[in-house]
């Protein structure tokens, strides 16, 4: 049995695919995935698992090179922002439109979507190196 602490196979095997400028998402329970876009949904009810949580446990497997998140997120959520600067603090940071946010998940390896039900909870992250 794995050592770490994510258990979600799933979400393990798109993480142990991705190599350099990969990216992944973690979205709100209201987050349109496309079609062409592989879903894992994690999501419960709502609010479980929320988007910290689930944010925390991916970052505990993965190494960030960049971060993409919606500008809407500044005014509408930012509580979550602010924890969100704290947990990436290094990476660089991106806003965009929310629109445009929703495109760059076109070319994600895989949107997880989260029971969270807060405005803009939603975050692209792209993979680094580990040295």
């Amino acid at each position: 049995m794995r050592k770490g602490i994510l258990l979600n196979s799933e979400i393990l095997k798109i993480i142990s695919q991705m190599g350099h400028t990969d990216t992944i998402a973690i979205g709100d329970c209201g987050l349109p995935i496309p079609k062409t876009t592989k879903r894992i949904d994690i999501a419960l009810k709502r609010g479980i698992p929320n988007f910290l949580e689930t944010l925390d446990t991916v970052l505990n497997e993965f190494e960030v090179e960049g971060v993409v998140l919606a500008e809407e997120i500044k005014e509408h959520n930012p509580a979550i922002l602010e924890k969100i600067l704290l947990r990436i603090d290094g990476s660089k940071i991106i806003f965009v439109s929310h629109k445009a946010f929703k495109k760059l998940t076109e070319q994600a390896r895989a949107v997880i979507r989260t029971g969270e039900n807060t405005p803009y909870a939603n975050i692209i992250l792209q993979s680094g190196v580990v040295l």
